[in-house]
């Protein structure tokens, strides 16, 4: 790092502000000039901003939250990162009269170095202005390691302007690089020490969640346990310490943990898109049909008008829709069939996606028809669909893997399941959860030739008919394909309690047993429900002294 571009003259800085009230453009111009800032482009909404971003370079943006009907300031700002039209040297200001603890966290997942809340003061302005241009001055040679990614450059920058007087204002800002760049160097154990020696004289909420991350990524769960404790108590710092723990989580490949983390974790700041598609495909690993679908329409309902929109989401969406009704009863499944028809409606409207799209559009009809009980005419739609890979979308593919499932089209569903297996490749999260999700999918397609709602009819079948062991095997399956199902749990104690009335339960139920009754806690049951396991459970634990079901599901 011998040689640094020069420190940009005030006179020479390049300032946008994207605001769609012409009164905040006056604000911000005025107090500009008023410190000798002449250079000042204004913009009133994206297209505007993005058209200025093109044309020139900008060392400040100030960019306001509503500033169109077509994308609001967040994911403009996620669109500006995207095309390097802001980087680590661009000064990023963002400006809100909003100032909810959920936009506030999503604010924070993009760094912007300030955060005005409206309505605006001159002299606040000025204020600010003075303070941000004097960080990018005094500590140019820090901020440019920071952007070449040169840490070890930059703690030796940083630990020089500590040992300066005359730089006590920026300390604080100073001691954060340096534990982040720690972090990033990889050196947690280092990181963990710098950080509990800055909380003898500091009480910062980045130093907990900096002496947090360093001891979870030496994976010591347990002598982070108190530390995570107090932050999940505290406002500012539970959002980033949920984010710590499912990545804690995802790295010990403990899925179920992580889901729930991550749950929690979105919740608190629903916009990033990245963090739903992890939620998704953990949705998928723990089967949880209501999460996968949840997941799907918060990223169609975030993504819109961002650079991550598209009809795909839309797709997904109903495909979701459409999984989640395989587990139901028909009341539900014909309520979740208009929610489909309703949502497939406003895609094929969508300018050119009956064409582009008409594949996948066909395939969801199909799986549509099956869940009315209309098999012949889904089967004419799907008569010509080969058991080939349809491009490279896995979601495509494993819509049509499903279909064929539905119809009973066992061979066709395995080899597009072989083919997906084949075509996973790869060594990221994404590809590693798609990678589990496909051989659970395997196991369950070969060994489970029905659906959740054909098994559960059949089951009903059976339990009328007093053939109690071919209605457990249905109800077993599918509580496989479906955990998170409350009502087959409940069927399931209820045929237990009849074959524990001819014979004592094997181990293999037993375990059945107890997964329903972990499936029947984690839920709220309605009135009639509760009473109905608890009779169930007095009988099964009266019957067998084997069966513990205490932790599980009392």
């Amino acid at each position: 790092m011998d040689k640094f571009p020069p420190i940009t003259p005030m006179a020479d800085l390049r300032f946008l502000i994207i605001d769609n009230q012409n009164l905040v453009h006056d604000q911000i111009t005025q107090a500009l000039r008023e410190i000798g800032i002449k250079r000042v482009s204004c913009a009133v909404n994206a297209y505007h901003a993005l058209r200025e971003c093109e044309r020139q370079h900008f060392d400040f943006i100030l960019i306001a939250f509503n500033i169109s009907h077509d994308k609001d300031g967040f994911h403009l700002l996620e669109e500006l990162k995207h095309h390097h039209h802001v980087t680590q040297k661009t000064t990023v200001i963002f400006l809100s009269a909003e100032t909810s603890a959920e936009l506030v966290n999503c604010i924070v997942e993009l760094q912007p170095d300030d955060f005005w809340v409206k309505p605006l003061d001159r002299k606040r302005i000025e204020t600010r202005l003075r303070y941000l241009i004097t960080v990018r001055n005094k500590l140019h040679k820090l901020l440019h390691c920071l952007y070449q990614q040169d840490y070890s450059a930059a703690i030796y920058y940083a630990q020089r302007h500590l040992t300066d007087p005359g730089m006590a204002e920026f300390h604080p800002r100073l001691r954060r690089a340096v534990g982040e760049c720690l972090i990033a160097l990889r050196e947690f154990s280092q990181a963990e020490d710098y950080y509990r020696k800055l909380l003898d004289n500091s009480d910062h909420a980045w130093i907990h969640v900096g002496l947090a991350r360093s001891v979870l990524r030496q994976n010591n769960l347990e002598k982070a346990e108190g530390i995570v404790e107090d932050l999940l108590e505290r406002d500012d710092t539970r959002f980033q310490t949920l984010d710590l723990l499912a990545q804690y989580y995802l790295e010990k490949e403990d899925y179920t943990q992580a889901y729930e983390k991550i749950k929690l974790a979105s919740q608190l700041a629903p916009r990033n898109i990245e963090r739903n598609k992890k939620l998704w495909d953990l949705a998928r690993l723990t089967r949880d049909r209501h999460g996968q679908l949840k997941a799907v329409q918060n990223m169609a309902r975030f993504a819109k008008n961002s650079i991550h929109d598209s009809p795909e989401l839309s797709l997904n969406v109903v495909r979701a829709t459409l999984d989640l009704a395989t587990s139901m009863t028909q009341h539900d499944v014909d309520q979740l069939l208009k929610r489909a028809s309703h949502d497939l409606q406003q895609l094929e409207r969508r300018k050119g996606a009956g064409i582009e799209l008409r594949e996948q559009l066909d395939i969801i009809k199909a799986r549509m028809l099956c869940l009315s009980d209309n098999k012949q005419q889904a089967e004419a739609i799907m008569k010509d669909k080969k058991p080939e890979l349809t491009g490279t979308s896995m979601e495509d593919n494993l819509d049509k893997m499903k279909a064929f499932h539905e119809l009973g089209m066992k061979e066709h569903c395995l080899a597009i399941l072989d083919k997906l297996r084949q075509q996973i490749e790869g060594d990221t999260f994404s590809s590693y959860v798609v990678d589990e999700y496909l051989k659970q999918e395997e196991i369950e397609r070969r060994e489970i030739n029905f659906t959740t709602k054909e098994l559960k009819e059949m089951a009903a079948v059976n339990y009328k008919e007093n053939r109690m062991q071919p209605a457990y095997n249905n109800l077993r399956q599918a509580l496989q394909l479906s955990p998170d199902n409350r009502q087959i749990a409940l069927s399931l104690l209820k045929v237990l309690t009849q074959l524990i009335k001819k014979d004592v339960l094997s181990q293999e139920q037993i375990a059945v047993l107890q997964q329903a009754a972990k499936t029947l806690n984690s839920h709220s049951l309605s009135e009639d429900q509760q009473k109905k396991c608890d009779e169930y459970f007095a009988i099964l634990q009266v019957a067998s002294e084997n069966i513990s079901l205490s932790s599980e599901a009392q």
